[in-house]
């Protein structure tokens, strides 16, 4: 299995890139987020990548970084009715920590955003993914805000932070309450009455 290619750039498209390794040149399927990273043509680069093998051909896939690939390669084995293609265009849209977001907060809206993704595919992410995307290191790391939150949602953070609780603290604890009476209608008092008996434990 080819897991990485490391050569020279000599071709590049809004879809795939061209990599010549020794005299030999790959040609690699890459999603707009690796485009947006490349050098010029005719510098050296180094990219992680996925052999698909079908029937009738051999695809290589190419990802600049780790986590990309990652979430390839999650979609592929674990999304029914997602291949290499739908794949490419979840990377293309959404940044890993936006996707990693999306899933832990259920957000469907924003993982409909991705072309040919309906509700029920997003469901479907929701579903498989919710307890594996910790294996991407930008879950970790990834920057907590408040704009996936719900103006409720948003408030009894706000009313957090003033009795001296952090802000990333005081999101994922609400996120989760959210998270766990996802078909309740919470109002912010609700909302802050539950996080305080969490955050209190």
């Amino acid at each position: 299995m080819i897991a990485r290619i490391s050569g020279i750039l000599i071709e590049s498209s809004l879809t795939d890139i061209i990599v010549e390794v020794n005299g030999i040149s790959y040609r690699l399927n890459v999603p707009l987020s690796t485009i947006d990273k490349l050098p010029a043509l005719g510098e050296k680069i180094s990219l992680n990548t996925h052999l698909h093998v079908r029937e009738d051909a051999m695809l290589l896939y190419g990802f600049m970084s780790n986590d990309e690939l990652t979430l390839f390669k999650l979609l592929l084995n674990y999304v029914q009715g997602i291949g290499p293609k739908l794949a490419l265009n979840v990377l293309s849209t959404l940044s890993v920590s936006n996707f990693c977001t999306a899933i832990s907060s259920k957000d469907l809206k924003m993982l409909s955003k991705v072309n040919g993704v309906g509700k029920k595919t997003a469901e479907r992410m929701v579903i498989e993914l919710h307890d594996k995307i910790d294996r991407l290191g930008a879950l970790a790391t990834a920057s907590v805000t408040t704009e996936h939150l719900n103006d409720e949602a948003s408030d009894a953070v706000d009313a957090l932070e003033t009795l001296g609780y952090k802000k990333d603290r005081a999101i994922k604890t609400v996120q989760k309450i959210l998270n766990d009476n996802a078909e309740k209608k919470l109002s912010a008092s609700d909302l802050i009455r539950k996080a305080l008996s969490h955050l209190n434990q």
